[in-house]
């Protein structure tokens, strides 16, 4: 499938997939009518503060990014930077399991003429130290509030311990390519060659380039985290303070509403807790099963009358805000972009017609 049809529906998905699922949570006509007044009691200036904390959140990753560059000799603005975050976030949140983010950041740093193996190096330690953060947060909240978060989570434990179990995978396949990229190289041949051999897959020597590909890229990964570790545990560090953020969202829509009884950090608990439950669900930005979720572990928190209400004010500044602000940046970047090449092209057959006078 063509990738901007498959971008389409995923956008599609992403629109359709929560109002279908908002609209079954609501049930009648009456209660609808309920959640439309409650909407409207939210304080503004809270949720303002909201919005300042999701751009915070896109920010954080621009400071790490530009902090890296710094380190490898590369000098480029917050600005820019900022521009791929932008970029990184609009394609992770429409794509499955978030797997379009870093390659459109790799590809619009190299317009920007970064070298390729910089900017790899630097999205394999934002991809590493992003999940360890999350899965670190929700680990720490389970040990200290075990007894409450059971509470919340319920009986959606199962999809909890199942989305840990993948994040737990994924972090571990990020290690071992890091540590050992051969090692994982050579598996991943052998996979390939017995898929072949009982005709699963067909074209051996595309997926076997692939891995190829992935593992020669982790090499100077691997030396990276062996020779500046701590500069990785900095960047960890900044990472569980840019997740904070974002969960921090759903606790300024909490006292628009004048709530309390539930401390700061039980919000920030839940909904680290619900990120590690559907981050890596393939649905392009866990749509559907986010929203459940949501409404499931937060009733208790927000009460039936606000939790819908709440939910649509969290997910729309968290999630669609940032579509739309990250849309319009990737759509400027890609026509500057575009213009920048169209541009060469013009000089450089300017000048071949030159160099035939």
């Amino acid at each position: 499938m063509n990738k901007k049809v498959s971008y389409f529906l995923n956008v599609l998905l992403l629109i359709f997939i929560p109002i279908i699922t908002i609209w079954l949570l609501i049930g009648n006509k009456k209660e609808f009518e309920t959640i439309l007044s409650n909407f409207q009691r939210a304080g503004v200036g809270w949720l303002v503060l909201g919005l300042l904390l999701v751009l915070l959140f896109v920010c954080s990753e621009s400071v790490i990014i530009k902090y890296m560059l710094k380190k490898l000799k590369c000098h480029v603005p917050l600005l820019r930077c900022i521009k791929y975050s932008f970029i990184g976030f609009f394609y992770s949140y429409i794509t499955p399991s978030a797997s379009g983010g870093q390659p459109a950041q790799i590809y619009y740093m190299k317009k920007d003429n970064i070298n390729v193996g910089y900017s790899s190096l630097i999205m394999v330690v934002i991809a590493f130290t992003y999940k360890l953060a999350l899965l670190l947060i929700g680990v720490f909240f389970l040990i200290v509030r075990f007894s409450k978060m059971c509470e919340y989570i319920g009986g959606l434990m199962w999809l909890v311990i199942v989305g840990f179990i993948l994040n737990l995978l994924y972090i571990a396949l990020l290690g071992a390519l890091v540590v050992k990229p051969l090692w994982i190289k050579n598996i991943g041949i052998k996979i390939i060659h017995s898929l072949s051999k009982i005709r699963i897959i067909r074209n051996e020597n595309k997926y076997i380039n692939k891995i190829n590909n992935i593992c020669d890229s982790y090499v100077s990964s691997a030396n990276y985290f062996k020779e500046n570790l701590h500069t990785v545990i900095k960047i960890l560090g900044m990472t569980v303070v840019q997740r904070v953020f974002l969960f921090a969202v759903t606790y300024m829509v909490y006292k628009s509403y004048g709530l309390s009884g539930t401390p700061f950090f039980d919000i920030i608990a839940i909904q680290a807790i619900i990120a590690i439950a559907v981050e890596m669900l393939p649905l392009p930005g866990a749509a559907g099963i986010t929203e459940f979720c949501f409404k499931h572990m937060f009733t208790a928190v927000f009460g039936a009358g606000y939790v819908l209400p709440a939910l649509i004010l969290s997910r729309g500044m968290s999630f669609y805000f940032l579509i739309i602000v990250g849309g319009i940046v990737t759509v400027i970047a890609h026509f500057i972009a575009t213009r920048r090449s169209y541009g060469k092209a013009v000089l450089n057959k300017d000048n071949q017609k030159e160099c035939e006078k």
